[in-house]
């Protein structure tokens, strides 16, 4: 019994032996085939790398490589994006594989085999133009700018009116936001806000900087002028730019202050500008450019017809209106009106007289309804009938017009212009040609019966009438 346990002990130990040299072959014997590459269970960036060379991982992860570049937004909300071709960017993963692989112990692959995982994410080794890279920075404003110290803050004027500048708000850490945007660039991301980042931040002020602040306060008050005035179809608000210029200013251009240390006005800049308003929109006797029934546009200068502004109502309503803060639309006072107002005085429907072809037209909401020959100022005598633009201000039946050696009887007189006016005229029989220029009128619009009475019965008191050559 004896021998026999010993026999059964003694197999025991050699087969336990024979099974744990053919695992221990096994295993070194693995060990020795994962150390020509990457050990087993080994998966990078979803690469399967197990056994494999670092040449063949590399070209199978270039493969997977795809990067569309880096956008990064600004502190202002505007974005830049920098594109890998544009600076030559080039990808390898041969260096972090390498150091990778080293890190692995080819005799530890059993420790993925129970568990440990050989899950690995690297990031390629970047080659790109960096000169190129910078310049595009520098082209996005990301670079060094003013010092600190340089950076200012003080009150300004433009075309538009007073405007601040502070360069100690909200400022660009450039040199930091540079080194993120590469770190970024190198680790593919797709993009970076540098305000998110902490890339801005304000700097401190001194007490005069303070103080300028509190006088831009209230010089954006002084300047928010919210009268808006209204020419017809037009409107010309009393912004920035106008009320800035209300400021009175000292012989050294410097504010002027109350008692109570508020801006102070100057009375004759606001009637100075009440001034430049109505030399626009009085129209009275002003140049019009006219599109003539011919198809040409005619300069026609002169004339009663038109829109003047009562300068001194309204001098007295905007520097009123403006230091009381008002804030409306406001259609001015007028001495004189016309059918529209705005640079557009004469609208569609209008009456046109046109001297050099002795012909009348009547337009109502841009329609034609009249088209007559006429026969105007005899100017062989210097009677022409004079140019401008006028207007139908009366309307009468059965009138006899007199003047030096001449007393006419009409049926309709609708006068444009003193004494000066379109009638009929029965002791003609002809109209339009050049009979004007031997035989025309002491000045009047001589019109054919039936047409004058047409017009007559049409026509408005107040409708314009422009007469041209």
């Amino acid at each position: 019994m004896k021998k026999k346990k010993k026999a059964f002990i003694k197999g025991c130990i050699i087969g336990f032996t024979l099974i744990l040299l053919s695992v221990l072959i096994m295993y070194f014997g693995l060990a020795k085939y994962y150390g020509g590459g990457f050990s087993y269970g080994t998966w990078i960036n979803g690469v399967y790398c197990t056994g494999k060379s670092i040449n063949e991982v590399n070209e199978e992860l270039l493969e997977k490589c795809s990067y569309e570049g880096l956008t990064i937004t600004m502190g202002d909300g505007k974005s830049y994006t920098i594109l890998p071709e544009e600076v030559n960017l080039a990808y390898t993963f041969k260096e972090p594989l390498e150091k990778y692989l080293k890190s692995q112990n080819p005799y530890l692959w059993i420790d993925n085999l129970i568990g440990s995982s050989g899950e690995k994410t690297l990031l390629p080794a970047l080659d790109y133009d960096k000169k190129t890279f910078e310049k595009k920075l520098s082209d996005f404003g990301i670079v060094e700018g003013k010092t600190d110290s340089e950076r200012k803050v003080e009150i300004q004027k433009g075309d538009k009116g007073y405007y601040l500048v502070n360069e100690r708000e909200n400022v660009l850490n450039a040199a930091f936001a540079r080194s993120l945007i590469y770190e970024a660039f190198e680790s593919q991301k797709p993009d970076i806000n540098l305000e998110s980042e902490g890339c801005y931040s304000n700097l401190p002020l001194t007490k005069k900087m303070e103080d300028t602040l509190k006088l831009w306060e209230q010089l954006k008050e002084y300047q928010n002028c919210r009268i808006i005035y209204q020419f017809g179809e037009e409107q010309v608000p009393v912004d920035e730019a106008a009320a800035s210029g209300f400021l009175m200013l000292d012989e050294n251009g410097n504010f002027v202050f109350d008692e109570e240390g508020r801006l102070c006005t100057d009375e004759e800049k606001v009637y100075a500008f009440v001034d430049t308003l109505a030399d626009k929109y009085d129209t009275v006797g002003g140049v019009r450019h006219f599109s003539a029934t011919r198809g040409e546009i005619v300069t026609v200068e002169g004339g009663i017809y038109g829109n003047k502004i009562d300068r001194e109502a309204e001098k007295e309503y905007l520097l009123q209106a403006f230091l009381d803060k008002k804030a409306e639309i406001h259609t001015p006072a007028y001495t004189q009106m016309a059918q529209k107002q705005g640079s557009d005085d004469i609208g569609d429907t209008y009456i046109e007289v046109d001297m050099t072809l002795q012909m009348m037209y009547y337009y109502v909401d841009g329609r034609l309804e009249i088209e007559t020959p006429v026969v105007t100022g005899n100017t062989s005598l210097r009677r022409g009938t004079p140019s401008g633009t006028n207007y139908v201000y009366a309307k009468q039946r059965n009138r006899t017009l007199r003047g030096e050696g001449y007393a006419s009887f009409v049926k309709y007189w609708i006068p444009v212009k003193g004494n000066i006016g379109i009638h009929d005229s029965s002791w003609r029989s002809e109209y339009g040609g050049e009979i004007y220029k031997k035989n025309g009128s002491h000045g009047c619009i001589n019109t054919p019966l039936d047409e004058v009475a047409r017009l007559y019965e049409l026509v408005e008191v107040g409708t314009p009438c422009v007469m041209f050559y």
